[in-house]
């Protein structure tokens, strides 16, 4: 039976043992030792099931036709193998998850290139304890008020507050 089988990937147990959190080992272990058996259950069957021996079964059983009719009936049975109709849909949402990476991991090298800018502009500016007013409007132009425009203290729109 080992060269009909369907062809499944092989679990990497190193790999997935060490992503399993310590108070679900317990079950990780069932788990294994659950697959292990059902692999070796399934290795130590044949490949090929049996052959009925008809013409026995003919001679033992008292019945005429009775076992060619079994024969005939099992001879017609065709067990269905389930189709796989998850496998594209999988696939699917993989390439989606990459392709979704993928631009997270682009927009994260441009904030990154941002932020070195920035950084940079901090570094160079001149300490908080020696700016003036007029430095630090300079620096940072959004702290600048507008008193020709907001005559009134807080000097800016009731909304930027």
């Amino acid at each position: 039976m080992a060269s009909r089988r369907a062809a499944l990937k092989a679990i990497d147990w190193m790999a997935f043992a060490e992503r399993v959190p310590p108070n679900q080992r317990a079950m990780f272990n069932a788990l294994k030792t659950r697959s292990d058996a059902l692999s070796a259950k399934l290795t130590s069957l044949p490949e090929k099931p049996p052959a009925i021996d008809w013409v026995y079964y003919k001679t033992a059983v008292a019945k005429a036709g009775m076992v060619d009719e079994f024969e005939k009936k099992f001879n017609a049975l065709k067990i269905p193998e389930p189709v796989d109709t998850q496998t594209n849909k999988i696939n699917a949402q993989e390439q989606e998850a990459a392709k979704s990476a993928a631009e997270y991991v682009q927009a994260s090298k441009s904030r990154i290139v941002q932020y070195e800018k920035e950084l940079e502009k901090l570094g160079t500016m001149i300490p908080f304890d020696q700016m003036t007013f007029e430095d630090l409007n300079e620096v940072f132009p959004e702290t600048k008020l507008d008193k020709e425009k907001y005559p009134y203290w807080p000097h800016k729109p009731i909304e930027d507050l």
